[in-house]
């Protein structure tokens, strides 16, 4: 089994998973840490009693439909039951198609994990300033002058309850990460992975038919409270889009904690992400870039790499000039 799938692996392996494809079969997973009473599967008997949904939400036997090709719409489903887990991984299985061409579709899909649920709002459905951590699944670009990325495009954003998504930017000053995914009308099944573990968020996505995770997201210095509650939500404009969920599998993942974090109070953790520049700094970034910590060590390598350089050019440049006026100075005796 993949080692990301089950994160079972050693260490090694893990450090491997940060870093390249992973091949895994994507309908594996340990079913004995499968957490029954946070996952949505079919026939979605839970619909009503662990799950809530709000909106347009409809609900068949073989999909949740957020929201159909109309415009105007807002859906969401929630589970009612709170997360204790300190450490998990959620599967989300999803598939977004309408009959819109190019870029006439809109607006996507938002996994979260928040302290409040069924709150409407404006941010894919849901209410802006939330509290906890969403996943973006934009497939409209709003931000015409953010032509350095392509769309759909997949985002994560924590938030202690002070910050806006800022959808005419495309939430470029809150982001931690993301990547470009091509998840619009596709022929098979596409899927999302969220892992939060020892306070290190990544996100990997199987949307290319190959049977593999591949890295989108990688964030450390991540702070997640427990008690929150999972859901989904989706929402359409002048644009629209069939948004659907198939399935929401979390995994609890078995991690051995020092004493003391098992004694702290883990419902009382604010959530935060410690190793990166506040959103509000971020604002007048033009790339919406502030993955501080990996971003600066390679900013940091290439700085001394070139300054090596610069230092080797000057001295064998000092070394030819030397060399031609011991030459010169030969000819004068």
């Amino acid at each position: 089994m993949s080692g990301f799938r089950t994160f079972r692996g050693s260490t090694f392996i893990f450090l491997l998973v940060e870093y390249c494809l992973v091949g895994c079969d994507i309908t594996d997973g340990n079913a004995e840490h499968l957490k029954r009473e946070h996952s949505l599967t079919k026939p979605y008997q839970g619909v009503g009693s662990q799950w809530d949904f709000w909106g347009s939400t409809l609900v068949t036997s073989s999909y949740v439909r957020l929201t159909p090709d109309e415009r105007s719409k807002q859906g969401s489903i929630w589970n009612t039951v709170p997360c204790y887990l300190k450490d998990w991984e959620m599967h989300v299985q999803f598939k977004v198609h309408g009959s819109g061409k190019k870029s006439l579709h809109g607006d996507g899909i938002a996994v979260w994990y928040t302290k409040d649920r069924l709150h409407p709002g404006p941010v894919f459905g849901n209410q802006d300033q939330f509290h906890g951590l969403a996943i973006f699944l934009d497939t409209f670009r709003n931000d015409l002058h953010g032509m350095d990325r392509s769309f759909p495009f997949i985002s994560a954003m924590v938030n202690n309850g002070t910050v806006s998504y800022d959808h005419g930017k495309d939430g470029r000053s809150s982001e931690l990460g993301g990547c470009s995914a091509d998840i619009r009308n596709r022929d098979f099944e596409t899927y999302l992975a969220i892992r939060y573990s020892r306070g290190r968020l990544t996100v990997m996505v199987d949307v290319d038919d190959k049977n593999e995770w591949k890295e989108c997201i990688d964030i450390g210095g991540v702070r997640l409270p427990t008690g929150y509650f999972f859901g989904a939500s989706a929402a359409t404009g002048d644009l629209s889009d069939n948004h659907d969920i198939i399935s929401m599998k979390l995994y609890q993942l078995m991690v051995d904690h020092t004493q003391e974090e098992e004694n702290l109070d883990w419902t009382k953790i604010e959530p935060s992400v410690s190793f990166f520049r506040s959103p509000k700094d971020n604002i007048d970034d033009p790339t919406g870039n502030f993955r501080g910590t990996a971003l600066t060590g390679w900013k940091v390598f290439l700085l001394l790499l070139c300054a090596l350089l610069g230092i080797i050019v000057c001295a064998v440049v000092g070394a030819v000039v030397f060399q031609k006026r011991q030459e010169r100075n030969k000819r004068f005796y």
